[in-house]
Parts: C-alpha cells; structure tokens; sequence
C-alpha cells in the first residue's frame, strides 16, 4: 500500500511518500480502507522527532482516518466488509490501509460525507473526554475555550453549544474570517487576546462571577490567569502547554473557590479507556451530528503524496477547521 513515512525528524519535508505492507487486523480489532486521514498536532510533534508512538504501534502517522471495513478480526462484532466508518487511531491514518481497535471505531454519522467524518475522531474524542467526562460540563453553565478555530476549537464551540452552554472564546487570529466562524460556531464573545483582558472580559460577561469551565491548550502564564477567571467549584482541564509547560501556582484561590485543574492526553491511553469515549459520543454526540448542530469544519484538503503541504499549512496557523489528507 502507499503510505507516507518520516524519513528522519525535521520539517515537513521529511514526509515521503513509499510503499508499506498492508496491515492485518488482529483479534479485536478493524481494517480500514482509507477515503481520507486528518491532519492534527501530535502528528507534527511525531514529525519533529518530540512524540514518538506509543510501544508497538507503527511509525507511519495519522491519528484519525474515515473509509470503510476491509476485514474484520477474531471477535468483532457489530461491523460488516464495506461499513462506512471513521475511527481513532494511535498512529497509521497516512497510508491507503489502516487498522484500529473496534473499539475505537465509529459509523458515520447519517449525513455526513466520508471526507467531514475524517476531521471528527481526534477532536471529538479529546473535546469529548475533557469537556464532559473529565470537567462535567453541563447545559447551562459557562464555558471559556482558548485557542484558535481549528479542529479542537471548532468542535469545543459546537459541542459545548449543543449541549446548552453559552461558550467564550479567545484567539489571536481575525484573518480570513476567524471571528466570523467563531461566532458561527457558538461564541457568545469573542476575545482577541492580543486587543483584551481575557480575565476582565470574563468577568464583566459574568458579573463577576467567574466561569464553570476553562479548556485551554495554552499554559504557561495563562494557568494563573484561568485561576482567576474561573468560578467557585470552577473546572480547569489544559490540552496542551503551548506557552510553557512549568507554571507556578498561588493556591490560595484554588483552595478558595474550590477549584479542580486537571490535565489530559489521549493516544497513550488504552483501547478500552477510548472505547468508554466512543460510547458516549455514540450515545451523546452523534445525534447532535445527526440533527446538524455539530459539523467538523474543512479549511483544506491535500492528497496523500503532498502530505507535507498539509504540515506546512498546519503549522502555518490562521486555519478555521481542519486540514484533511485524501486517498
């Protein structure tokens, strides 16, 4: 199969395009025929020689793809050759075959198209986790969500609209649109870190209050200034640490207003611990797909063998949604 490999850590274009055998699956697990691959972060952290896969999963990168069934292994059940289907991976998505852990493994969504379902997986599985599973997020309460209008934010703002929240969000970038798509997406404020205090804006759109949940993907200085902008028995889950991943903290406000920080990761994590994600976007989010009040965003498509286009506009910044790779 063709498949795009890292030749050796660097820029973009260390990515080639080669020839690999084509996976089998094993007991439990599935074989997808690739339509389209997600491009995300962690796969250019790979790329640069900083986030090397987990202990005997492939060097080929790309954590989430869409297609269909290939072949399943020893004790699937629920799935059939030529399902239509899109599916979180630990790594594999660049190449024309791919093989996940059935648990990981979702149908599309009814009325999505097989290239959108490729730019849901990673998002919806980590927005999922942190928002919802890990900071009980709830209709009703407030929501700020740091960090640009690409895959995770998109869905961050959509989610958490479904669901029945009023979302803040702050960016840097206005260009091309951004503020625009932040408020289609759900955004009842728009902050332009750059321009605004996103702790006052917070506060004046709060009455002072603080908000029940922060996700952020910054760090840095930006851990003691969620700290303040969070309510009493407010929830703060970081995704990322952009800025600086060694933080000091006065605890006196965390203990104060009773405050839970939290951190997550997700690719490490076992098949099992994914599958109970699954379940619940199965359950939760994939009506909400279904009834259009969640739809991942493109920015952008490139085919397979210009995968290093797709880092380098990645990498570039200013996108809204996702870049996809096609097959």
């Amino acid at each position: 199969m063709r498949a795009i490999e890292i030749t050796a850590p660097g820029n973009p274009e260390v990515l080639a395009l080669t020839d690999r055998p084509q996976p089998r699956p094993g007991a439990g697990e599935i074989l997808i025929r690739v339509a389209s691959a997600g491009i995300n972060m962690p796969d250019i952290f790979q790329r640069k020689g900083g986030y090397p896969p987990p202990e005997g999963v492939t060097d080929i990168p790309g954590l989430e793809v869409a297609g269909e069934v290939a072949a399943c292994g020893e004790g699937v059940s629920g799935f059939s050759k030529g399902d239509p289907v899109c599916a979180l991976l630990a790594g594999g998505g660049y190449a024309e075959y791919a093989v996940a852990p059935a648990s990981t493994v979702l149908p599309i969504p009814r009325g999505l198209d097989v290239l959108h379902a490729a730019a849901l997986p990673e998002t919806a599985f980590t927005v999922w986790d942190a928002l919802f599973m890990r900071a009980r997020l709830q209709p009703g309460e407030s929501v700020l969500i740091h960090g640009g209008c690409g895959g995770i934010g998109s869905m961050a703002l959509q989610l958490a609209r479904a669901c029945g929240c009023s979302p803040i969000f702050t960016t840097g970038h206005q260009r091309d649109g951004q503020a625009e798509a932040c408020r289609r997406f759900g955004a009842t404020r728009f902050i332009d870190y750059r321009e605004e205090d996103f702790v006052e804006v917070v506060k004046q759109q709060t009455d002072g209050r603080g908000v029940d949940v922060i996700q952020d993907i910054i760090g840095g200085d930006y851990v003691a200034r969620n700290i303040e902008s969070l309510a009493v028995e407010g929830r703060l889950v970081n995704l990322n640490f952009v800025a600086g991943i060694e933080v000091k903290v006065d605890f006196r406000p965390v203990m104060r207003k009773r405050l839970t920080l939290m951190a997550q990761t997700l690719r490490a994590r076992t098949a099992e611990e994914k599958g109970r994600i699954a379940a619940q976007l199965r359950e939760h989010a994939w009506p909400w797909i279904e009834a259009g009040k969640v739809t991942p965003e493109i920015f952008r498509t490139y085919p397979l063998a210009e995968a290093a286009s797709a880092h380098a506009a990645l990498e570039a910044g200013g996108h809204i949604g996702k870049i996809v790779l096609t097959l």
